[in-house]
């Protein structure tokens, strides 16, 4: 009696392990076009716990599914050279994709688990996503003039942007601020050069010595301050060299609208860690050239930024491609590499943020979210609900774009990247994700990887991306699940194509096609847990006997699409240019109809189901970089 007492005790026991406690249910900030979610639980130590999500909109009757959320929990991101060591809390966190602005959205989840549920099962949530921020209307209108400037004047009428924006101050008499902006105020800055003489004492442009300008005033989301160019020229904020054109890291709420910036390290500077940042910065349809970092923030407190439409233009070699640090060298000879010139065009950190449809170029990274580290705990300091889409970055002296330092529900999709000296797209490291690449683009990354999934990042989601490379790094990940790619290998010496480092049991991989490296006997490296090594395989076919994974992955080559010859791995440097590159695919090659649905991925497949890669046949290709550009070659 008392054995089987144990034993019903001991099953008791392992039954309240494997059954979900639902814990707290948190939206984290909408964006315009997606909505991030997180449940936190406890138990489910079996892991077979399941979030379903469907929403409408407000005042609608279909409902529609959604990608469920992913299971989170346990996986260790460790980097030893920082001792860093977290471990991801347990829970559920996912993203309804693919929504429309200044919309409501009735959300509903419901978690199921075979082991029972406790708690509140059922979460649903009315949430709106955001609007691109506008000028007031029924502001004051405040005209700014270069010094140089001859001619009438629309009044109120200032010299320099500081004097509108502060009141007049030279000298000492800068930091004399009697007359600012007001919220809702807008700032019209008229055609010509603003480029501050910092050594002179009484220079109107900027402080003194530094040539820098601080703005530091709060505006509302209903009055914005905005500083926009008045559109009778360029207006052009030229840094003479300095080192930060612009500091916004006190501001809230400005909109910085259709100017240029040149010639500076740093032209804005919107936050610090453990300092400040700013909140609700827009910047939009601007021009950066010869500078070293377009937009810059650490900072926790940062939140909302909308960064779009601009063109950013750094100073590396415009002619070849070269790495930072290739073959553990640093040398400026027959090009191994080379020392920076230009370090990123934006780089974020926070809540919240949009960067949308820019064009990057010259840059040692594109856009990258903050390596922030272990994230802080309150949900409103967290690099969460961050989207970076339909941006053209190309020439990377390092990575197209870094996620590394993310949380929860970073979505990055519909990007376009050609020539990446040494990866594509980053994850190093995910606190737990999920982190979405969708629909992104890579081409001619010769040193490394596609992806870069290095420091244990935990959770990420890859769908329908088009990756001329290989992905080929033995760095362990978890929590990692591939559909409807295509990863097609460019005969990088001695690499196979596609390497799945699965630290944890979680993990997916089906309905994605490779290209097998011709010189490479063994072209698919798979680890899991048990037994804990690499198997290595020469064909899908032995890979999916032996792991169940892939059973309706295909092999493919460059004759799957239209006109698409790979790049040439005896050209290390050379530099390709998207507007020679087509990467759609040829009507009834193997690759299309050879994919799965996803709801609110791909939902407006053409054929029998969705294509594999990053344009389906039939549907328009995604305008990458700036709507205003209407596809001149901005970078020849």
């Amino acid at each position: 009696m008392r054995i089987l007492t144990l034993l019903i005790l001991s099953s008791a026991a392992l039954h309240a392990q494997n059954a979900t406690k639902a814990g707290r249910f948190q939206v984290e900030h909408p964006t315009l076009l997606n909505l991030g979610f997180e449940w936190a639980i406890e138990g489910d130590a079996n892991r077979n716990a399941t979030v379903e999500v469907r929403f409408r909109k407000s005042g609608t009757a279909a409902w529609r599914a959604a990608l469920p959320l992913l299971r989170i929990g346990g996986e260790r991101v460790f980097r030893e050279r920082e001792s860093m060591n977290y471990v991801v809390p347990q829970g559920f966190a996912g993203s309804i994709l693919n929504l429309e602005p200044g919309t409501a959205y009735e959300c509903e989840f419901t978690m199921k688990d075979p082991d029972g549920v406790s708690g509140q099962s059922v979460q649903r949530a009315t949430v709106t996503t955001r609007t691109e921020p506008k000028p007031y209307q029924g502001g004051r209108v405040l005209h700014v003039y270069p010094a140089d400037h001859e001619g009438p004047k629309l009044e109120p009428s200032f010299i320099g942007l500081k004097a509108a924006y502060y009141g007049e101050g030279r000298g000492d008499w800068t930091n004399v601020r009697m007359k600012k902006a007001q919220p809702g105020d807008t700032i019209l800055v008229h055609a010509g050069l603003y480029r501050p003489d910092r050594l002179n004492y009484v220079d109107p442009l900027s402080a003194p010595f530094t040539g820098s300008t601080y703005l530091t005033l709060k505006g509302t989301a209903e009055k914005p301050i905005t500083i926009k160019g008045a559109g009778d020229g360029e207006a052009i904020f030229d840094g003479a060299g300095n080192h930060k054109l612009f500091d916004v890291m006190a501001t809230a709420h400005h909109i910085i609208d259709g100017l240029t910036f040149r010639n500076t390290e740093i032209a804005f500077f919107a936050g610090e860690k453990d300092l400040g940042g700013a909140v609700n910065l827009t910047v939009k349809n601007c021009r950066f050239e010869d500078i070293g970092v377009g937009i810059w923030t650490e900072s926790a407190d940062s939140k909302d930024f909308y960064i779009a439409d601009n063109l950013l233009l750094g100073r590396e070699d415009r002619q070849r491609m070269i790495g930072w640090n290739q073959a553990g060298q640093r040398s400026a000879g027959i090009y191994p590499s080379h020392l920076l010139r230009s370090f990123f065009a934006i780089k974020v950190y926070g809540p919240g943020h949009v960067i949308a449809h820019n064009a990057v170029a010259y840059f040692h990274d594109g856009i990258d979210i903050s390596t922030y580290g272990p994230p802080e705990p309150e949900l409103e300091r967290q690099a969460s609900s961050i989207d970076i889409y339909n941006n053209d970055i190309h020439l990377s002296n390092d990575d197209f774009m870094e996620s590394d330092g993310g949380l929860h529900n970073i979505r990055v999709y519909q990007n376009r990247g050609v020539n990446a000296a040494h990866n594509g797209y980053s994850a190093q490291p995910i606190f737990g994700g999920p982190v979405y690449f969708i629909r992104n683009i890579a081409y001619h990354v010769p040193a490394a990887n596609v992806f870069k999934f290095n420091a244990a990042p935990a959770g990420v989601i890859a769908y329908h991306n088009t990756m001329i490379g290989e992905q080929g790094a033995k760095d362990p990940y978890s929590n990692t699940h591939f559909r409807n790619n295509l990863i097609l290998g460019k005969e990088a010496p001695g690499r196979p194509v596609m390497v799945w480092a699965n630290a944890t049991p979680n993990y997916s991989s089906d309905y994605n096609g490779y290209r097998p490296n011709k010189n490479v006997a063994k072209n698919y490296s798979f680890l899991a847990p048990q037994p804990g090594k690499f198997q290595d395989f020469a064909t899908l076919d032995e890979l999916r006997k032996a792991t169940g994974q892939e059973m309706h992955g295909i092999e493919v080559d460059f004759d799957i699409f239209e006109n698409l010859a790979p790049p040439d791995p005896a050209q290390r440097y050379k530099v390709y240019h998207a507007m020679d590159l087509n990467f759609r695919l040829k009507p009834g090659s193997k690759a299309v109809d050879a994919g799965v649905l996803l709801p609110t991925v791909n939902d407006n497949f053409t054929g029998k189901a969705p294509d594999l890669g990053a344009v389906e046949v039939g549907v328009p290709e995604p305008h990458y970089g700036p709507r205003w550009i209407t596809w001149a070659p901005f970078y020849r």
